[in-house]
């Protein structure tokens, strides 16, 4: 027996496409005691049960009524008790009426706008240019105040090991690894860290502490490889959807410059 549960989170989950006109709109699929559910609720709920991949069946119709017929019971008894009044539930009801239009217009405004090949390129090639020609091995020690940095800078400068001064880091991620961060690329790090990676030669460290919001730097980095970046096609799925985000992020903007706020 197929199971459909969380209605309304799942509703809520997910852009609703169009709904096809299984009867009219507005009649009343199911009535219950007098509570009834009408027909275009069900036609977005059978659109999203479709989306999400689940098949037409008899046992799809027959879930559909058992969740409607639910529904309306405890619809019911909720106004029996007035929770509707309640200002609360009030709130609930708006903001979820809120999530739904708002998903819906973006979902309307990103289909009239979609990315196009040419934002595409240019897309990518900003991505290649920011990533860059080559790849870094790198390690890293992170400390509180720059006196300490400038203490283990001392130390290297003495022959003591990274690995083993990479112990006072306070990056517990990379400390018990000897402060290793692996390959990336500088463009993967704040500016200033990214900066001083790309200003060392192979094996070599900062011989000042590098500042970034974390704290105070010590950097070596231990290899170098070229990069070479994804195709296009590769990467067409999530520059668009991040193109996509960008649209959506300048069309809030346009819209707060043109309003009126109090």
């Amino acid at each position: 027996m197929l199971k459909l549960s969380k209605l309304a989170a799942t509703l809520l989950a997910s852009v609703l496409i169009a709904a096809p006109a299984f009867a009219d709109a507005n009649s009343p699929y199911i009535t219950v005691n007098g509570i009834s559910i009408p027909q275009y609720v069900v036609d977005a709920f059978v659109t999203e049960q479709k989306a999400r991949g689940i098949k037409d069946s008899p046992e799809l119709k027959n879930a559909i009524r058992e969740e409607m017929l639910r529904r309306a019971l405890l619809i019911g008894e909720a106004k029996k008790k007035g929770l509707e009044k309640r200002i609360e539930v009030k709130g609930q009801i708006e903001v979820a009426s809120q999530l739904v239009l708002i998903r819906n217009y973006l979902s309307d405004y990103v289909k009239s706008h979609p990315v196009t090949d040419a934002e595409l390129k240019k897309g990518y090639d900003d991505l290649v240019a920011r990533l860059g020609s080559a790849e870094y091995k790198i390690r890293h020690i992170l400390v509180e105040k720059e006196d300490e940095a400038k203490d283990l800078i001392a130390s290297l400068d003495k022959g003591e090991k990274f690995a083993d001064l990479a112990k006072v880091s306070k990056d517990t991620g990379s400390r018990d690894a000897g402060g290793d961060l692996g390959w990336n690329t500088p463009a993967a790090y704040v500016p200033a860290f990214g900066d001083a990676v790309k200003q060392l030669a192979k094996g070599s460290y900062t011989k000042a502490p590098v500042q970034t919001p974390f704290g105070y730097h010590v950097i070596l980095v231990e290899d170098t490889r070229t990069l070479t970046p994804p195709e296009l096609e590769e990467l067409k799925p999530q520059l668009t959807q991040n193109l996509t985000q960008q649209k959506v992020e300048k069309l809030i903007e346009d819209l707060k410059a043109k309003a009126t706020i109090r």
